[in-house]
């Protein structure tokens, strides 16, 4: 790598590895984690409503939406990934080399999204626990956060972290596919709404695309590899094909989800209210479903909660900061959330939905940093060729999330009144 680019630091977190196979296992480790975090990142208490109202407004014609932004997703991933795992720079890092000042305004920007979906991914996690557990949903959140504390207080807090986010995404996937297996969705309905939607939604994709890969999300797997030390030409492979995958996870969580309530709806069940998943899963199931419902928020709350700090604090720190004092930060970060939650109680579904849009509108900003770095900056690359096809195909997304988002202004506007 050039002199332009600090060295990958050591990876944090992990005890002391010897010989290829222990530190490809290692790195195994680390990228499964990595992934796992930016899918779970994705799918928060946002990530549950945004899915229910949708399939209940667009029915079928949802799956259409969803496929679009996958493959979005995958486009700005794959550069992100790449990007910052060859440079070895965090996303604010790189902002700052191409124009002083300019990553940490980005970083702000971050952060302070980031706080707020964090108020209302632990408002989630104590409505999680209410519906699984009866708990009165303000002292769920607290024990909601104070699990996420506990993560980064660990000795081996970078081992814990990586465990945590693939456990919780598994229990999502697994328990949403038996939801989906009851609630006999017309599936054929759904596959040919891929290619032939009766209804197409400007700003339902939108806010898909920015509650996947909008605000601190679009980072948080990217930030993970930096400090976990997965850096450097030699593991661009590896770094591409998990940033994939780690859409892919998001993607079948939400098609799962999508499946589950577009069968109660399309069985006649009428759906209305503030919590459309819960009684879609407890139409489903009955008093399990909405137990299983319970977890499953509970799951994608804290795991977002781990993910928004993480990320957020990943911003306002270097790849030079000690990786204790990075997981103190992340402490307090969580804890003034909690603080901010029990303060002033919970989210409405609306504002997560509009937060969910708004980020698709932030997203252009940060990407097209990188994507400078990709075109322009190749000395910030370690002199490595950036692939012409991927830039490309990342600067046209680029655009697409420009003219999504000046689509979508309207319907933000109506969100809000």
């Amino acid at each position: 790598m050039s002199s332009s680019a600090p060295p990958p630091p050591a990876p944090e977190g992990r005890g002391t590895v010897s010989g290829p196979v222990a530190m490809r296992a290692v790195n195994r480790s680390a990228l499964l984690g990595a992934l796992f975090l930016m899918a779970t990142s994705a799918i928060g208490p946002g990530f549950i409503t945004q899915t229910a109202n949708f399939t209940v407004q667009l029915g079928a014609a949802f799956a259409f939406a969803i496929v679009v932004s996958i493959v979005v997703d995958i486009a700005v991933q794959l550069n992100v990934w790449r990007i910052v795992g060859v440079s070895g720079l965090k996303a604010h890092e790189l902002g700052n080399r191409v124009l002083p000042g300019l990553g940490w305004f980005i970083a702000v920007l971050v952060a302070v999204g980031g706080l707020v979906f964090n108020i209302g991914n632990t408002a989630g996690g104590g409505l999680g626990l209410d519906a699984l557990l009866g708990l009165d949903p303000t002292w769920g959140g607290i024990i909601t956060a104070l699990i996420a504390v506990g993560v980064f207080v660990s000795k081996r807090a970078g081992v814990a972290l990586d465990r945590i986010v693939v456990v919780l995404g598994l229990v999502m996937i697994l328990v949403t596919t038996y939801v989906a297996f009851v609630s006999r969705p017309p599936v054929g309905e759904a596959l040919r709404s891929v290619v032939l939607p009766e209804n197409v939604s400007f700003l339902v994709i939108t806010t898909l695309i920015g509650g996947t890969v909008g605000g601190y999300i679009t980072y948080a797997g990217a930030h993970r590899i930096v400090d976990a030390g997965i850096t450097g030409v030699e593991n661009v492979k590896q770094i591409s094909r998990s940033s994939v995958i780690g859409i892919v996870v998001t993607g079948v969580m939400r098609f799962l989800l999508f499946l589950a309530i577009l069968g109660v709806v399309a069985g006649g069940a009428q759906l209305a209210g503030e919590n459309l998943a819960a009684q879609a899963f407890q139409s489903a199931a009955g008093e399990v479903g909405l137990r299983l419902f319970g977890l499953i928020l509970w799951a994608a709350s804290i795991s977002s909660v781990i993910g928004a700090a993480y990320t957020s604090v990943s911003f306002v720190t270097t790849s030079r900061t000690r990786p204790r004092t990075r997981n103190l930060l992340t402490v307090v970060f969580i804890l003034v959330s909690a603080t901010v939650f029990v303060l002033l109680g919970q989210a409405p579904s609306t504002l997560l939905i509009v937060a969910g849009a708004v980020n698709g509108l932030i997203l252009p900003l940060g990407f097209a940093v990188l994507l400078w770095v990709a075109w322009r900056r190749r000395d910030l690359l370690g002199g490595y060729r950036y692939p012409v096809w991927l830039a490309a195909l990342g600067t046209a997304v680029w655009l697409l999330t420009i003219y999504l988002g000046v689509q979508s202004l309207s319907g933000i506007a109506a969100l809000w009144s």
